[in-house]
């Protein structure tokens, strides 16, 4: 069941950090880059980021996770979150599907760090598409991708 919650609580914050850690530490060696700002979220930081955030639960316990800011007619894809134990389950896809349902709106964009294959290939098979790639430091580069939604 995918359902939003209040990140401002600091539970919930908790629950997050306890999901989001584990699979940033993933990407982090995916990515060859263990630096990311993911793995540097407090609580605080997590509760003061003004993110909208919806969370994948299977009975009652927090499996994943995605957060959104919504500007004008674009959603910002901010994080999307599978703890370890449930990769390859299909839940990053529901999560994407869920957010594309979700809002009224007409483009969605996200970035991920240009070594993460797993989540490029997510993005690309849900018709993303590269708008652009930065050099953020020498040891890591995100790419950024952009979805247009067909209004009715």
């Amino acid at each position: 069941m995918i359902k939003q919650f209040d990140i401002r609580l600091s539970k919930n914050a908790e629950k997050l950090l306890e999901i989001q850690m584990p699979s940033y530490k993933v990407e982090a060696e995916i990515i060859g880059y263990d630096d990311i700002p993911p793995l540097k979220d407090t609580v605080n930081t997590l509760k003061q980021c003004g993110e909208t955030f919806f969370g994948y639960y299977i009975n009652e316990e927090l499996c994943a996770a995605i957060s959104v800011k919504v500007i004008d007619n674009e959603v910002d894809i901010h994080r999307l979150i599978v703890h370890p134990d449930h990769f390859r389950k299909g839940i990053a896809q529901k999560l994407l599907t869920f957010i594309e349902r979700q809002f009224d709106k007409r483009i969605i964009i996200v970035a991920t760090g240009s070594k993460n294959k797993p989540a490029i290939t997510l993005y690309k098979k849900n018709g993303f598409r590269i708008t652009k790639e930065v050099q953020v430091n020498e040891h890591l580069s995100l790419t950024y991708f952009e979805k247009k939604l067909l209004s009715d």
